[in-house]
Parts: structure tokens; C-alpha cells; sequence
């Protein structure tokens, strides 16, 4: 299952968080997956999507950066997918 989560840095020092990705990586559990990350040209947020059959992967993730900024995690599903889901419904 694909996952967008939203880190939100207002408030927090992304810095921080860059320093610490660069010394010890994203710190993700097997089994969780990035995709590929997008941040906001004033570093107000990030956007990351992830895959994980096991949402409690996602948890233990943000456990090791919640010290830093904040989560919203959104179960997504691809465009073409849905479209494909409520075809014969269209």
C-alpha cells in the first residue's frame, strides 16, 4: 500500500533533520519502502511517499523523527487505479 506522508518543519529546525538524515540515513525498518520525497521551496514541509504492507512500519519510521517535526500520514492510491476501480461505474 502506498502511503503520502506530510512532514510539516514550521516551527522546527529542517536543519536538524537534514543533519541527522545525512549522518545516520532515513533509519527505516525492512519492509517499509520510499518512493521518492518533494519539499516546499520555503521548508515549511515535506512531501514523501512511501509503500509498506504493514502500517505499523510507518510507525516505528516516525518514532525515530517525530523529535523533529510532525506527521500526517494519508493511505493514497494511484489515479489510474481508482479510474480503473470505477470504470464500469462511469
Amino acid at each position: 500500500m502506498l502511503f503520502m506522508v506530510i512532514e510539516d518543519f514550521r516551527g522546527r529546525d529542517p536543519k536538524a533533520l537534514y543533519r541527522r538524515f545525512r549522518e545516520k540515513g532515513r533509519m527505516m525498518p525492512e519492509g517499509l519502502k520510499f518512493v521518492g520525497s518533494w519539499t516546499t521551496a520555503d521548508m515549511g514541509r515535506c512531501f514523501q511517499l512511501m509503500e509498506a504492507d504493514d502500517v505499523t512500519l510507518l510507525q516505528r519510521w516516525v518514532a525515530e523523527w517525530c523529535d523533529l517535526c510532525g506527521f500526517e500520514i494519508v493511505p493514497v492510491v494511484a489515479g489510474k487505479e481508482t479510474g480503473e476501480a470505477l470504470g464500469p461505474q462511469l
